[in-house]
This record gives C-alpha cells, structure tokens and sequence, in this order.
C-alpha cells in the first residue's frame, strides 16, 4: 500500500502530538473556516466536494493503514507521538469511518469576506483531537475557492466592457471569453484538476483536460462541461520554416474550413501576420470561411500588441459599428491574447480597446499560471481555527488574538450564517432562530450533498 493512499498521513507532522495536548476532559472541539480580507472582498466557495469525496468518504481507516502509519511516524518523530488508541478506536467504532460532522456553505454561492465558509466537530467525545487533525487536508480548499473568485471578477470585468461596448449577442457569449490555458503551468495534475474545474464554475472554455476528468467523475457532469476548438501552437507554424509561414496559416484554413480555428501568428512577425498574411493574401479566404478565424498574438506587450492587431486588422478587413457605437471586425475574425494575461493585464486591455473605440467583443482572453497558478493561501488569507471547545460537558468560547497581528484575531463560539436585514450574509451565533445557509455535506464517513456542476453554475450566475 502506497504512504500517499493512507488518509491517516494526510497532516502536517506535529498534528500527531496534539491528541495529547488539549485539556483534560476534552469531549468536542469546534473548528471553522474562513477568509480574512485579501484581493477580493468576497469568495465563490469551491472545491470541498472533491476533497470529501476523493480523501474522507466512507472507510478510510484500517489496521493495515494504523500499522504502517505507526512505522512511519515512530521513525519520524517518536512512537510516542502516534495516537495508535484512538486510529484502533474509530476502526473499531465506525469501521474506520470518520466520527465528523462538516458543515459548508454551497459551491458556487457568493460570500462576503470574513464570514464562516465551513465548520468542523468530532460527534465521538472520545476523539476530540480528530477535528483539527483533518485541518491540512479541508485546508486545500483554499486553493480552488481562490480561482473560482478570481475567475468571477475576470468575468465581472469582460462583462461590464461588453455590456458598455457590444451587442447583447455578444454578451450572451461571455462564458467563452476566459478560457483556462493552465494545465502545464500548475505544479501537478491534481492542481491542474481541482483548479481547472474550479475556473469552470464560472466559464466555459479550457483546455484542461484533467478539469473536464474531475468535473465528470466528482460533480455529476452529465454532458461536456468545457469546450475547446481546433488550435496551432509555434511547433506547427515553424515546422513549415520561415518562408513557409503563409503556407501554414493557409493550412489552417484548408484544415478547417469551417467553424471555429485560433491561430498562433507571432512567431515571427504578428504585425506582417495581421497585414500582409491574414489582411492581404489570405484575406478572401478568410472572409469567405463559415466560420471564425481567432488570431493569436504571443509575445510583445499585452495592451499595445492587441491594440496595433486591431488597428491593422480593421484597415485591412473593414469593420461594423456596434449599437453602443464602437468598431467590431467581421464575424469572420477575432483575437485571442493569451499571453501574459492577469486580471489586471485583461483591465487595461479591455480599458485601452475602449478608449480606442474598440469593441469587447473583439477579443477573448486566454490564461495559465496567472489563472490557476499565481496564488497562494494569503491571496484571501485563509485560516482554519479553534472556536469552540467542550470539556467535562461544558461548552466553552475559545479564540486567539495576537497583539503582533490584530487581523488574525479570530471568531468565538459556534456559527450560522444567515441572510441578514439587507440581503447580505453573515456570520451569527449558532443559537440565532434564522435559517442556517450552512449544510451539512458530510458525516460520520457519509457524504450528504452531492450537488452537479450544473447546479453550480446556476449559484454562480446570481454573482453577475
């Protein structure tokens, strides 16, 4: 049995001495989750479906996985330190179930920082210490919860330029304007996964395929969650050498004469690509196809590349004017920039296209390391803490407050979150009469929600 298969390792090291460290008489500790402020003032919560199904559901303990992670943490930090009892203690109990209850708020909702996102309790007073052990494991939904924020105000912000500059068919098509160019840019498939699938809370299009994978086998995808089309990349523009780039970019077309192609033209000249290849001798071509030709510019500066593209594109292909008023080239053509692009990179962009008289629609965005990968815990500065705790059947209020760092001071009690007075969520004592948005997704080893991708999505929308 492979280390990475036993459950009973997932946590940071110093975890297996905590069963000996609460006070005595410790029956329940409460622990909850939640985002402390960072880059965006809210969070679209995502990705604890997965982390459930795939690491906490049903049997997860047993004497095969108890012996081998004794040997293991014996030899790391001292036998002392493995709470052999209590592993043989669940296995026995709840044959090797986990004696939790979690609570979180749904995939896909919208909540205001600082708010409880999700908490956690043992339901075995014999096995308190249980609660924060599975701490570093729930903890990595920090990540996917990451992305699918930032994915929502990726598409806040195409949205409020396409609806300033564009027609309202082209608003319609706003799930396909980002699409996910991530799955080499992350550090391992896993990421790519959970990542990817979480961009697609909000979109449409990726080429992640681990995404779609994760998509289908987690969350109930049914039909095709994400879609792609027909693409180059340099190796097969290059391949045909310098002077035989007009004839790859001819191939292109003669490949697919209909429908949706992208073509990489910066190998090496995109300004010669849009003129002289694209606007002059392939130009009947591409007018004449059923279908969209997307050109892609991939080096240069993001903003001035994308505005000279137009410029060249517009004198050479003529345009239409939208209702709003701004220059839209044939359907027939678009671009793709998909290097370089953050949220703020797509800002100015989409910014500078307007000030220039350009339409949103002109353009779709493409994204990697930016989208799945330049992130890290602090982006929303998650934190997973202690906030109640019973022992010798009394219920008491715990919290921390450092003086070194008065943000991190932390909630008390048990939680609800509620729908207050202005429509807004927010976090109140558990005692509080209104509805708790918070549902109960797993316990004692059994998953209670299992909600589809579609289900999401319709959750995502209302963030628009």
């Amino acid at each position: 049995m492979n280390l990475l298969d036993n459950l009973i390792l997932k946590s940071d090291s110093y975890k297996f001495s905590h069963f000996k460290q609460y006070p005595k008489g410790t029956q329940y500790v409460y622990s909850y989750f939640e985002s402390r402020g960072g880059a965006f003032n809210h969070t679209m919560f995502a990705g604890l479906q997965y982390i459930l199904k795939r690491y906490l559901l049903g049997k997860v303990v047993t004497k095969e996985k108890i012996d081998q992670a004794e040997k293991v943490i014996a030899a790391h930090m001292g036998e002392e330190n493995f709470n052999r009892k209590g592993w043989e203690y669940i296995l026995e109990t709840y044959d090797g179930r986990l004696p939790l209850e979690i609570k979180a708020v749904p995939e896909g909702l919208i909540i205001d920082g600082k708010n409880v996102l999700m908490t956690v309790v043992n339901t075995d007073p014999e096995v308190p210490w249980l609660t924060n052990f599975v701490e570093t494991i729930l903890t990595h939904v920090w990540a996917p919860t990451t992305v699918a924020t930032q994915s929502l105000a990726f598409k806040r912000v195409i949205a409020y330029y396409l609806q300033e500059t564009s027609d309202p068919l082209a608003v319609a098509g706003l799930e396909f304007k980002l699409h996910d160019f991530g799955y080499r840019g992350v550090s391992s498939d896993e990421s790519a996964a959970i990542l990817g699938a979480a961009h697609l809370f909000n979109f449409l299009g990726s080429d992640t395929m681990a995404a779609i994978s994760l998509l289908s086998d987690y969350y109930g995808a049914d039909e095709m969650p994400a879609f792609s089309i027909p693409a180059s990349e340099h190796s097969t523009i290059t391949s045909w050498g310098r002077k035989g780039e007009l004839k790859a970019m001819e191939n292109m077309l003669d490949q697919y004469p209909t429908g949706l192609v992208a073509c990489v033209s910066d190998s090496f000249d995109i300004f010669k690509a849009c003129s002289e290849y694209w606007g002059d001798a392939l130009k009947e071509k591409v007018l004449s196809r059923d279908g969209t030709l997307v050109i892609r510019p991939d080096s240069g500066d993001p903003v001035d590349v994308v505005i000279k593209c137009l410029d060249i594109l517009t004198n050479k292909f003529g345009y239409q004017t939208t209702a709003k008023g701004y220059k839209l080239l044939p359907p027939q053509l678009r671009l793709i920039q998909g290097d370089g692009v953050d949220l703020e990179t797509c800002k100015q962009i989409l910014k500078r296209m307007t000030e220039c008289g350009y339409a949103a629609d002109n353009i779709a965005f493409g994204s990697g390391g930016a989208l799945l990968q330049k992130l890290n815990r602090d982006t929303l500065k998650f934190a997973f803490k202690c906030s109640s705790v019973t022992i010798d059947g009394s219920e008491i209020d715990v919290y921390k407050e450092p003086v070194t760092a008065t943000f991190k001071k932390s909630k008390r009690g048990r939680f609800k979150l509620v729908y207050g007075v202005d429509g807004n969520l927010e976090t109140v004592d558990s005692n509080d009469q209104r509805d708790d948005v918070l549902r109960t997704v797993f316990k004692d080893g059994e998953l209670l929600v299992d909600d589809c991708i579609a289900k999401i999505r319709r959750r995502s929308m209302d963030a628009l």
